[in-house]
């Protein structure tokens, strides 16, 4: 448990050190840069409710892990919102919110179109908009969270994290993202989901001039001094500048893409499109 606690104090301390570097760094969008007056008062003024996650509907088979079939090629879709809960600012220049996020896994190709696996993932946190030499660079988070899949018996599966992530941009082009968690497991059927699951994440993008094409990566960090990682690499590109439809392909790698399979490999290849958030994509 030491080396846990040592292992989230170096991630922060990593993420503390790129904000110097992210200085440089300013958001631009499709019409030009987003200068730190507008982004405060977007932040004040945004949409009580709004997308909090990639929002996503995709389709497709294994890609090294056996054979397509009827069972193994399925639908994943996404949902996620968030609720901003206050109408002014709290203190340290924070905002309070409410997350939900909703992941399932859709056997579409079988006979009677199951549902095999629904997780779920409220949360509530402050979140705050970071400046560095009035320039808007990103934003830290402080949440709680509960995950689980609604099932009872030897299928349930549940476990909660107090949960810290950064979002940093380093250029206008390149971001970075990193989130650690303190565990708190209550579900009996999962105790050792951090071996599988993880105990921490890093994640990069990179968004072309344009703003039409992106392409992600991100690690997460399986308990142990291994080097055991889950693995997704995700590629969009946008319909129109626009808009924030975008055809999008994702490949995930390793352990713990639903949770009721947490335990079981998966190396899966599937596209569909995506709906993205404003500014940041949280994961």
């Amino acid at each position: 448990m030491n080396r846990f606690f040592h292992l989230l104090n170096y991630l922060f301390i990593a993420l503390i050190a790129l904000l110097p570097m992210a200085a440089q760094a300013q958001i631009v969008s499709s019409h030009g840069v987003f200068d730190p007056d507008s982004v405060r008062q977007d932040w004040s003024n945004q949409p009580y409710f709004s997308l909090y996650k990639d929002n996503y509907f995709v389709i497709g088979p294994p890609l090294f892990n056996g054979k397509p079939t009827a069972q193994n090629t399925n639908v994943k879709f996404q949902i996620s919102v968030q609720q901003r809960l206050t109408n002014a600012t709290l203190p340290g220049g924070t905002y309070l919110y409410l997350f939900y996020s909703q992941k399932c896994f859709w056997n579409v190709l079988e006979e009677s179109l199951p549902m095999t696996d629904l997780n779920f993932n409220p949360g509530i946190g402050i979140c705050k908009p970071l400046f560095v030499k009035n320039r808007y660079i990103g934003k830290l988070s402080m949440m709680i969270e509960h995950e689980s899949n609604g099932k009872d018996s030897i299928d349930s599966r549940s476990w909660n994290k107090i949960s810290f992530a950064g979002n940093i941009m380093l250029t206008p082009n390149i971001n970075v993202a990193a989130k650690f968690w303190i565990p708190i497991i209550d579900g009996q059927n999962n105790k050792d989901i951090l071996k599988y699951c993880g105990i921490c994440q890093a994640s990069a993008q990179y968004v072309s001039d344009n703003r039409r094409f992106s392409a992600g990566l991100t690690l997460i960090k399986r308990e142990g001094w291994d080097l055991s990682y889950n693995t997704i690499v995700e590629l969009a590109y946008r319909f129109t500048p626009r808009e924030n439809q975008c055809i999008f392909l994702q490949y995930y790698n390793g352990y713990g893409e639903g949770l009721l399979d947490y335990k079981v490999f998966k190396s899966q290849i599937r596209i569909g499109i995506v709906i993205r958030p404003k500014l940041f994509s949280d994961f």
